[in-house]
């Protein structure tokens, strides 16, 4: 088995869900594509501004992420939020509910530090294409950015 240790307890735990069930996983994706939820208009509105664009992405994505306020000394929370403008985008949209899920709520500093090289390959397989494989890693690349714009240098 792959090791997650050095990613947040509920991404690993859903790391490890796809691992032991890799015949479930297009049931799993599907699941977490239909919960779900596009940025809310207190936040973004169409048209969603381009620097919150993620590149490479076929399903035109946008990811957002608004400051929580500190959690303990300085250290800021973040709650993130998404828009997949592709009707047909089950994959963005799987990605950014199991992102939002796993790592809304936590510190700027944890995401930022988030390795993301092995994240796609264990939620979508090995065979996913070149360009869906590179959209959906600018998705986790944009979280960790907008992270890392919060943490101190």
């Amino acid at each position: 088995m792959s090791d997650f240790s050095r990613y947040p307890e509920k991404l690993r735990e859903v790391l490890e869900i796809f691992v032991e069930n890799p015949t479930e996983r297009n049931a799993m994706l599907v699941e977490y594509s239909d919960q779900f939820e596009g940025v809310p208009a207190n936040i973004a509105v169409r048209p969603y501004p381009l620097d919150h664009q993620v590149p490479h992405c076929e399903s035109d994505s946008y990811v957002f992420a608004e400051p929580l306020g500190p959690l303990q000394g300085s250290e800021t929370r973040l709650k993130y939020y998404f828009a997949v403008e592709n009707p047909f985008g089950v994959s963005a949209r799987s990605l950014s509910a199991i992102l939002d899920q796993t790592l809304s709520g936590l510190t700027a500093a944890e995401i930022a530090a988030l390795p993301i090289d092995d994240l796609v390959p264990t939620l979508f397989g090995r065979n996913v294409s070149m360009g869906k494989g590179q959209g959906l890693l600018g998705i986790a690349s944009v979280v960790k950015i907008l992270a890392q714009r919060y943490t101190r240098a």
